[in-house]
């Protein structure tokens, strides 16, 4: 079974910066797939955080664009989430997701909570 696994979480306070990291099995990094990160709060629905396009640009929640950087790096099949200026609102279990060829792979989630 294909996992991911997250890392990088922890309490931060308003302003600090976090960096998640998304090691990925080689057999689904490839350059066909999917790549983003999403984050569910209590009581609300997961929601896509950031995320690679099929041409190789990025997206981002409104929310966040300025803030967050989504990457990846090809030579550790890795990828990442730099969070900066972190607000108390981004507080959420946050997860990897990996599309491709059909099938959704997810991380266990990794928890940011911001507060002061």
């Amino acid at each position: 079974q294909v996992q991911l696994a997250e890392s990088g979480g922890g309490l931060v306070q308003p302003g600090e910066s976090l960096r998640l990291t998304c090691v990925v099995p080689q057999s689904i990094f490839s350059r066909h797939a999917l790549m983003a990160w999403y984050r569910q709060a209590p009581g609300k629905d997961r929601e896509l955080v950031a995320s690679f396009t099929t041409g190789g640009g990025t997206t981002y929640l409104p929310s966040v664009k300025g803030r967050f950087t989504i990457s990846r790096d090809t030579t550790t099949n890795t990828l990442y989430l730099l969070m900066n200026n972190l607000k108390p609102e981004d507080t959420a279990v946050y997860y990897c997701n990996v599309q491709y060829r059909g099938s959704d792979y997810w991380g266990q989630g990794t928890q940011v909570t911001v507060s002061s």
